[in-house]
């Protein structure tokens, strides 16, 4: 990155405890405006926990996070105006319709009947949700609930799109549908999106931050990870060739 990119996603040494518990520790990272970058790793390695700090939706128990140049802890409110937000199986009301979700959120988010409207078109013509409208969240696909959430998030235009696992769950075909809208959507957005599958990497990620055991291992270009033109060989290596392994425990009273 150089100097004269504008910042749009920061974490300063971000670490999580839960008692004695580490979750991450000392995570730093800078995230330029119009970059797709994968947060990579293993199951369990810290990646949600860093996500929820980003998003505000957690507290760090040291160091700082910003959207924009905002900081999360301090201007939470104009920062998530900036920022849309995917989680991991995202709550959705299901009794209601797409539409009726997604005008219910436009209302929660403060937008008048016009604007509202017209932002509800755009994400439903976005994430091609002409067909389920009227239908009940409950009764539609997992392909098709994803595409409702991201609706969403999107909805109030943000410069950054944060999605954690999006393509949990879904079938080869939908996995391929996601991805083309993410790539399409990474033109006029910052995105970070948090996986574990190899080939989300190579899919859509412009960089890549690599996680395991709560500390960041690695950062740079999906072909900086490569070895011998594939990413499986650093996986196991970075994540200690599949062994289980943790932080160590933090001693009671320590900040």
């Amino acid at each position: 990155m150089s100097k004269d990119d504008k910042v749009m996603i920061a974490a300063k040494g971000l670490s999580k405890y839960y008692g004695p518990f580490v979750a991450i520790q000392d995570i730093t990272f800078s995230i330029p405006e119009g970059q797709i970058v994968a947060f990579l790793g293993p199951n369990g390695a810290g990646k949600s926990t860093t996500m929820k700090i980003l998003t505000g939706y957690l507290a760090a128990s040291e160091g700082s996070a910003s959207i924009g140049g905002l900081d999360i802890r301090t201007n939470r409110l104009e920062a998530s105006r900036r920022l849309g937000y995917l989680p991991e199986n995202g709550p959705l009301y299901q009794n209601m319709t797409p539409l009726e979700l997604l005008l219910f959120f436009g209302e929660a988010r403060g937008m008048d009947a016009g604007t509202a409207r017209t932002r509800v078109d755009a994400v439903i013509d976005q994430c091609s949700l002409e067909l389920v409208l009227e239908k009940p969240i409950d009764k539609l696909s997992r392909g098709y609930k994803q595409r409702v959430g991201l609706a969403q998030a999107l909805l109030h235009d943000p410069d950054v799109l944060i999605m954690d696992e999006p393509t949990a769950g879904l079938d080869p075909n939908q996995i391929r549908e996601f991805r083309k809208n993410i790539k399409q959507l990474g033109k006029s957005k910052t995105i970070l999106i948090s996986t574990h599958l190899l080939q989300e990497v190579e899919a859509i990620a412009d960089y890549v931050l690599f996680v395991n055991n709560g500390k960041l291992v690695f950062e740079g270009t999906p072909e900086d990870l490569k070895e011998k033109g594939s990413l499986e060989e650093p996986f196991y290596r970075l994540t200690n060739h599949g062994k289980p392994e943790t932080l160590p425990a933090r001693e009671e009273g320590v900040v």
